[in-house]
């Protein structure tokens, strides 16, 4: 590896480490929860490792059940997991450079936390498969690590709100909003992707609120944008 390429792939790791140190209590949580459901550190360890989703693990602990509800976990998780496709569109004119295997290792490891800190990494240099890898491949690791020690653990960690570890992602999201926060636009289309999101929630119930909240911000952001900025 070039000097160039590991100081980008550092640069990564050293951006991601404060959500990834943010999601330790809640992949540990998640271990956990999957334990008392029945499933075992290595299941565990493989759920960790293929889906690699947070919410939706989290959607498809709380409704798994014996039989299992195949038709249920899908749904649930696809409308979930559906702003994916959003924050790869919005990173396709980033990656455009990177050869057909990097954008399919750094897609397969795209979260809410390593998508953000790509943007803010784009919005000041050129995004490097280095630097995007590095980023992303940690913080897999990471969530594979703890969600598997909280399957091994299980009930011994109690509940985490008793510490409030459970706003730790809550406190991180908002910190990233802050992040991209750029005046009056940006305050209308989040706040029209949170209250729809919240009345959705409140109306119809999860997991239909994220992808609402999440069309509410495309369309309210489409509304305040320039006519510059509209695609013909």
């Amino acid at each position: 590896m070039t000097r160039d390429l590991r100081r980008d792939a550092l640069d990564g790791i050293r951006d991601i480490l404060p959500p990834a140190i943010a999601a330790i209590p809640i992949g540990l949580l998640c271990g956990a929860l999957g334990a008392a459901k029945g499933l075992s550190p290595a299941e565990m360890a493989l759920m960790c490792a293929l889906v690699f989703a947070g919410g939706a693990q989290f959607a498809a602990i709380d409704l798994w059940s014996w039989p299992v509800p195949v038709a249920t976990l899908v749904v649930s998780t696809l409308l979930i997991n559906s702003r994916h496709i959003l924050m790869s569109l919005s990173l396709a004119r980033r990656t455009g450079h990177f050869t057909w295997g990097q954008r399919l290792l750094g897609y397969a490891v795209l979260a809410d936390e390593n998508w953000a800190m790509a943007e803010r990494r784009a919005a000041g240099r050129a995004l490097t498969p280095a630097y995007f890898l590095g980023m992303g491949g940690f913080f897999y690791l990471n969530w594979l690590v703890w969600g598997t020690l909280g399957a091994v653990v299980g009930a011994a960690i109690g509940d985490p709100a008793r510490i409030g570890a459970d706003f730790a992602f809550t406190a991180l999201f908002i910190g990233l909003v802050v992040g991209f926060w750029r005046g009056h636009r940006s305050t209308f289309t989040i706040a029209a992707s949170l209250v729809t999101a919240a009345l959705v929630y409140r109306f119809a119930g999860p997991p239909w609120h994220v992808a609402a909240g999440a069309l509410a911000g495309i369309a309210a952001a489409w509304l305040a944008a320039e006519p510059e900025e509209v695609p013909a």
